[in-house]
């Protein structure tokens, strides 16, 4: 019960995806395709929103719902990083949706996105399987 206020995030988080069409796989296809503006405006918008958020947290030392100090970690730059974005890009392109949006995808009613789903974990396992034999 204590948590159910992330429930109600979730929930509306969902529901803004699922309106905003963020979810629908023809609106991500066009993206790729460069056929609509659509999903560059929602980047567009919440590009922005994040970094007013980590801005206004780092600046007015913004606390938890608990009390407890946010801590932003500072990350290097790893060549990694753009190595697992493209892998990350093209399993979006192919499947025409990123984590955030694959539950509001399945609650639609889109039951193929289950396969992504699965697809997602496995791979999220396997990388903690063999991340400590991968170079840093």
């Amino acid at each position: 019960m204590k948590n159910i206020q992330y429930l109600f995030v979730g929930i509306i988080f969902g529901l803004a995806l699922t309106k905003g069409e963020a979810i629908s796989w023809y609106r991500i296809q066009e993206m790729f395709r460069f056929e609509s503006f659509h999903m560059f405006g929602i980047f567009m918008t919440a590009i922005p929103t994040g970094a007013l958020g980590l801005f206004l947290i780092r600046n007015w030392n913004l606390k938890t719902m608990e009390g407890t100090a946010i801590d932003v970690p500072v990350k290097k730059y790893h060549h990694g990083v753009i190595i697992g974005s493209l892998i990350f890009g093209f399993g979006w392109a192919l499947t025409g949706a990123c984590p955030g949006p694959l539950y509001a995808q399945i609650g639609s009613g889109s039951l193929v996105t289950i396969i992504t789903l699965l697809s997602a974990i496995a791979g999220t396992w396997t990388y903690g399987r063999f991340q400590s034999y991968l170079p840093d």
